[in-house]
């Protein structure tokens, strides 16, 4: 570890006494206000960021969320928010953070939101971990598919050791689902729902994973796509080829990272905690097509030591619990929280 990496810790560490005294580690205090503005830019190198906390202009009594999980953009520039609040679980905004409109009561356990074009038309695929399920709906609202629990595997002997977080899809429509809270297992279904292949699970193997929280497909070797998976308590995440095999495992030291999300040449994610939850401690990063990880917006520059990616320091105020990230077309960043005491999106606006 390096002693530049050392005495940033011991400086941030040495000044939070002075923080728990302003209320800095109380978001319900400091979430949303204003901070010098010479730290509202946030990010590093090329992928810099204005910090919009206030990005949402909804009303929390009108349209209520309690956990944001995940947003996706559809082709016609709007953002979908998913939120396990069951009075409009799916939320439409425009770019400036107006809510256009809202559906959804069905789903108490709303936690993975995959967007697909299939020829042409979008659907919404969505995990419940509270009812063991998958569905597939247009972007009005109506169910087209339900996966329930995949008993037929031989790994499950009941619905509630199925606890989905996450769907990717392949190039062909196949579904694949991460069971992220439950046996960390990635269920390979047809466009139909029909059972193909498991592979993953709990393990310290190449091929197992320590919660598999998040999966999302990477096209950006074409005659080539990979699946990409979280392996978040292990700090990493892994490659597999489209039939399950093991490729590669990339650690990202000390994250807890959330879904993958392909933007251009680069990898996003979002990392829930860093230190402690408890602290508020999440942050972002970018990771270019070789792996590296260039920018961490709200953290420490990242820095490499003989190869290895150094902690990354949270920087105390931008984000409390980020749990995904969605990218516009002008590589903007949209921050849904989780357990953020009912805040609404961040927008980190590009620089």
């Amino acid at each position: 570890m390096s002693k530049d990496y050392n005495s940033n810790r011991r400086n941030f560490l040495k000044s939070s006494s002075l923080l728990m005294a302003s209320g800095l580690f109380f978001p319900n205090i400091n979430f949303g206000k204003s901070i010098d503005p010479s730290l509202e830019i946030i990010g590093h190198r090329d992928h810099k960021y204005r910090v919009k906390k206030d990005w949402s202009r909804q009303n929390q009594s009108i349209t209520p969320v309690k956990d944001c999980h995940e947003m996706v953009q559809d082709k016609k520039g709007r953002l979908i928010l998913l939120t396990n609040e069951t009075k409009n679980n799916i939320i439409f905004y425009d770019r400036s953070g107006k809510v256009l409109k809202t559906w959804g009561n069905e789903f108490p356990g709303a936690h993975g939101l995959t967007l697909h074009d299939e020829g042409g038309e979008e659907f919404l695929y969505i995990t419940d971990h509270d009812r063991h399920q998958i569905f597939k709906t247009t972007l009005d609202g109506k169910i087209l598919l339900t996966i329930d629990y995949p008993k037929e595997t031989g790994v499950y002997q009941k619905p509630e050791q199925y606890r989905p977080t996450e769907v990717a899809i392949g190039p062909t429509g196949d579904i694949y689902v991460a069971d992220g809270y439950g046996k960390s297992y990635i269920i390979q279904y047809s466009p139909k729902g029909e059972l193909i292949r498991h592979f993953g699970g709990k393990g310290e193997h190449d091929a197992n994973l320590q919660q598999a929280h998040g999966i999302c497909l990477d096209t950006r070797k074409p005659s080539q796509p990979e699946l990409i998976v979280t392996s978040r308590l292990a700090h990493e995440f892994k490659r597999f080829d489209l039939e399950g095999n093991h490729l590669e495992t990339v650690p990202v030291t000390g994250c807890w990272i959330n879904r993958p999300v392909i933007k251009g040449d680069n990898l996003y994610f979002s990392v829930l905690r860093t230190v402690s939850r408890k602290e508020y401690d999440g942050l972002t990063v970018i990771l270019d097509k070789n792996n590296k990880v260039v920018s961490a917006p709200g953290g420490t520059s990242p820095e490499y030591i003989d190869g290895k990616l150094q902690t990354i320091v949270y920087d105390g105020h931008t984000f409390m619990n980020p749990h995904d990230v969605c990218v516009d077309n002008d590589e903007n960043i949209y921050v849904p929280q989780w357990n953020s005491e009912q805040t609404f999106p961040v927008q980190l606006e590009r620089v």
